[in-house]
């Protein structure tokens, strides 16, 4: 087979929307990119699926002379999103939708994939096709899982995000931290319910989740160094059941977002501070759950993405654009905690953000991208 045309990769592109699936649950999916991957030159490759992560994929390709072993991830699972883009090739699977572009991300990765086997790399080369990338933390659970072993671990690991923000075919990328890593937060007052004539004879759970949620406020502003970034949303709050009982309960969640672990780490005992004085403030009992999972800041390898940089700035064909860190969450921060590496941006220039129902990424970032990442991969492995 020759190197995918740019309709060819369109079309897998337009396969892959129509067939959405959630996170551990991407059958059809996993089932197309194999299919897809069995039409490439099979003389360099290996596949490797997981018993207990079925919907994963490992490819390898061995290299001619190899030095090292790269990596590329790309992320496969889909949102519990209803399309409302209107295309011929909208999601089949209804309430599910690639609304964070990550069909992008796989044509991208299979378009890489496809060039290395049919001109054997230098190096060897992995790619993992990863599950659960929005919920449920798949990276982690691939390398908890012990999946990077032997010839199967890359020493260095290279992934993509969509950037609808971004010119169509443009990579982005950034020393530093590229996503915020994320803590799911939990919060129970427990106090005492009662009537709304004898508060004196409760203890109203409402008031103190209201002076929790404004004390909260204080740890960005007075905690954290007003030059870095750091965000605590709570989002949702349940308390009571009528207007004239006092609520003896509240329930509170929300996310907390940092640019590095250190901060989240400090945040994190910070509202665990806060927790600990509204308890004593009420005479309340205040538990406060906290869990980032396998959401990791995103934090790149200095000196590969330094290099990576470079690279693209150079590169007459690349419009390459330096980005600010995003606050939004990506479990690539996990891989990249135990293996160094660098992720960037694609550009796919469209209105609608990522996660939003009419999300359309323009496709001619598709071609653009593949040969971003081929000729840097390709310069890399010259060195």
């Amino acid at each position: 087979m020759a190197v995918l045309t740019e309709e060819a990769l369109i079309k897998i592109r337009r396969d892959l929307h129509q067939i959405p699936e959630l996170a551990l649950n991407e059958v059809k999916t996993s089932t197309y990119l194999e299919k897809v991957i069995a039409g490439f030159d099979q003389i360099h490759l290996q596949i490797k699926k997981i018993p207990d992560l079925p919907t994963a994929l490992l490819v390898r390709i061995a290299g001619r002379a190899p030095k090292r072993t790269i990596g590329y991830r790309t992320d496969i699972d889909a949102l519990p999103v209803t399309e409302a883009t209107g295309l011929p090739f909208a999601s089949k699977n209804p309430g599910v939708m690639h609304a964070c572009g990550h069909d992008i991300h796989m044509t991208v990765a299979l378009g890489v994939l496809n060039y290395f086997a049919e001109h054997q790399p230098t190096d060897n080369m992995v790619f993992f096709f990863q599950p659960a990338e929005e919920s449920e933390n798949g990276g982690k659970l691939a390398y908890e899982l012990g999946v990077f072993k032997g010839q199967w671990r890359p020493d260095e690991f290279y992934g993509l995000h969509d950037n609808p923000d971004l010119p169509a075919g443009a990579i982005g990328c950034r020393m530093g931290t590229l996503f915020a890593g994320t803590t799911e937060v939990n919060i129970d007052l427990e106090g005492k319910g009662g009537h709304a004539a004898y508060p004196q004879d409760a203890n109203d759970m409402v008031v103190a989740a209201a002076a929790l949620i404004s004390q909260v406020q204080t740890i960005i502003s007075r905690s954290i160094d007003p030059i870095e970034g750091g965000v605590i949303t709570l989002g949702k709050l349940e308390a009571g059941t009528i207007r004239n009982v006092i609520a003896g309960h509240a329930h509170i969640e929300g996310t907390i977002r940092g640019l590095t672990q250190v901060m989240i780490k400090r945040i994190d005992q910070r509202l665990q501070d806060v927790g600990e004085g509204i308890a004593r403030s009420f005479n309340a009992k205040v538990t406060v759950g906290l869990n980032q999972g396998g959401y990791l800041p995103v934090e790149n390898n200095p000196a590969l993405t330094k290099r990576f940089i470079r690279f693209m700035k150079t590169d007459s064909n690349v419009n390459f654009i330096e980005t600010e860190p995003a606050m939004t969450g990506e479990d690539f921060g996990y891989l990249l905690s135990k293996i160094p590496g660098t992720m960037f941006w694609l550009g796919v220039e469209d209105d609608s953000q990522l996660h939003s129902a009419t999300l359309n990424p323009k496709e001619s970032s598709i071609k653009a991208g593949i040969n971003a990442i081929t000729g840097f991969m390709t310069a890399r492995m010259a060195e």
